[in-house]
């Protein structure tokens, strides 16, 4: 697979990835959607861990293969996205109900840093503290005009984030059931 096919490809994912978050996080927002998300409870974790895997696999494969040479917001990214893959990895197989408080950290945290990432690829001028051999503003992707790695990382930290919001305690009659009350 070429540079710009792995570009497409992954630009494509990071689309379905943003349009799952969004989708999710609407129904998040009502208790009839709450509801529909709770019957979808175990496969919102699976998916996010899906989303954490790709997203990994992704970013090796751009470094690796692609030869792109990552920069430091990129490597603070990395370091938010792939322990992901091993907590979620390890809340699928144990069945857990509640994985939220392991996992939302470093989903917000790297939420935040691709946010501000993307904002400086997009804004060049403002500086930063990125080296020069591999500056921060480098654009390595730039698929449909605003589609750049930062981007794609944001999508995949957002649906990370609002599946595993989503796979948290389910609502039972109105109610946020206890941790007991859950069964995997």
């Amino acid at each position: 697979m070429s540079v710009d096919q792995m570009s497409l490809f992954t630009a494509l994912l990071a689309l379905v990835a943003l349009g799952v978050a969004v989708a999710a996080g609407v129904l998040l927002c009502s208790e009839g959607g709450r509801r529909r998300l709770d019957a979808m409870r175990t496969d919102a974790l699976r998916l996010a861990f899906s989303v954490a895997a790709v997203s990994t696999v992704a970013s090796l494969w751009f470094s690796e293969v692609g030869g792109f040479v990552p920069c430091e917001f990129c490597w603070y990214q990395r370091i938010a996205m792939y322990p992901l893959v091993v907590v979620l990895g390890v809340a699928v197989w144990r069945g857990d109900p509640d994985p939220r408080w392991r996992v939302l950290p470093m989903s917000v945290t790297g939420l935040g840093l691709s946010a501000y990432h993307y904002q400086l690829q997009l804004y060049p001028d403002q500086g930063s503290s990125c080296d020069v051999a591999a500056p921060c503003t480098q654009q390595w992707v730039d698929e449909f005009g605003f589609v750049s790695i930062p981007f794609m990382a944001f999508c995949g930290f957002a649906a990370v984030t609002v599946l595993v919001l989503a796979a948290g305690r389910p609502v039972r009659d109105g109610v946020v059931a206890n941790r007991e009350d859950v069964r995997p």
